[in-house]
């Protein structure tokens, strides 16, 4: 029961750890513009189509 207890521990620790393969770099994305942009649709008020 210990050996299974310890292989199950070794497994989950290298699993953690990263041993499925070298770290990969990031890829660089392009700075955003400076500036604020907002996108989408906002409304404020009652419906009625829904009564």
């Amino acid at each position: 029961m210990k050996t299974l207890l310890l292989a199950a521990l070794t497994c989950a620790t290298l699993a953690a750890c990263g041993v499925g393969g070298p770290p990969i770099q990031p890829t660089a994305y392009p700075a955003p513009a400076p500036g604020i942009t907002v996108s989408g649709d906002a409304s404020i008020g009652m419906r009625t189509n829904d009564l």
